[in-house]
């Protein structure tokens, strides 16, 4: 009588716990998604452009994803172009939001995302370097095309003809990344950066790469090229990329020539 009783309770213990397990087991994913990110880069390059005049970059950023498509994130590095040209803030944080969708064997993507140079950030004679951009994407596979425009200022150019906003700037890129296998991977870029009003500050980029996943992290390889006026040479005119130090005008650097880059990061 005794041992029936105790083998009632244990098995009604066990059901319950049973019961339980399934039931937790079995509760809805949380619609929430947290990513973080870091990553180390021989030199900060932006649409081919130096940002760290041959310099390494540390960088690294946060995201949130809803399951109804909702997203955002924030992003930073260090950069040197605007202490070079004699402003004090030697970092970028970017912030952005958006909505992701897919409308049949496309990906869509909208949002807005904004450029922030913390500090006494405005060289003398330019604008505001802070930036505003909306932007939208297609994807189909391993193929994107994207287009940003600025609603102000693009990072502090002004119009060539009467020093006013460069609003209406845009970028247009299209970008591919091919899975290989093995934790290998192949990427390509391409983008025009048009600045409004301002033919030699407008360029195109472009840009080859190769990743390799280690486990601990993805190493990257990738050489970038852009055709924007960066001539450093006496005889040049007209070089909007050409970079001098405002303590040292006489040291120059071409922001857009062709480089390689090294990179090493980690998604967490």
């Amino acid at each position: 009588m005794k041992k029936s009783l105790i083998a009632a309770a244990v098995a009604g213990t066990l059901s319950s716990f049973s019961t339980f397990t399934l039931a937790d087991e079995a509760a809805p994913a949380s619609p929430h998604t947290f990513t973080g990110n870091v990553s180390l880069t021989t030199e900060y390059l932006y649409r081919g452009i130096a940002q760290t005049r041959g310099k390494p970059a540390l960088q690294g950023g946060f995201d949130y994803a809803h399951s109804s498509g909702l997203y955002a994130g924030v992003w930073g590095s260090n950069i040197s172009w605007l202490n070079d040209a004699g402003a004090s803030a030697s970092l970028e944080i970017d912030v952005y939001g958006g909505y992701k969708g897919t409308a049949g064997p496309l990906g869509y993507d909208v949002g807005v995302l904004t450029y922030n140079y913390p500090g006494t950030n405005k060289p003398s004679g330019a604008a505001k370097p802070d930036t505003t951009e909306v932007y939208g994407a297609l994807s189909y596979q391993w193929l994107t095309v994207k287009y940003s425009v600025t609603t102000g200022s693009l990072f502090g150019w002004t119009k060539a003809s009467d020093g006013s906003k460069t609003k209406g700037s845009g970028y247009l890129e299209a970008n591919a990344a091919y899975d290989l296998g093995g934790g290998w991977g192949i990427n390509g870029h391409v983008g025009h950066q048009n600045v409004k009003d301002r033919g030699n500050a407008s360029y195109t980029d472009y840009k080859v790469g190769v990743t390799k996943d280690l486990g601990i992290g993805v190493l990257g390889l990738a050489y970038s090229a852009t055709n924007a006026k960066d001539d450093c040479s006496a005889t040049a005119t007209g070089q909007d990329y050409c970079f001098p130090l405002l303590s040292n005008p006489t040291d120059l650097y071409s922001a857009g020539k062709s480089r390689a880059v090294l990179s090493f990061s980690k998604t967490f």
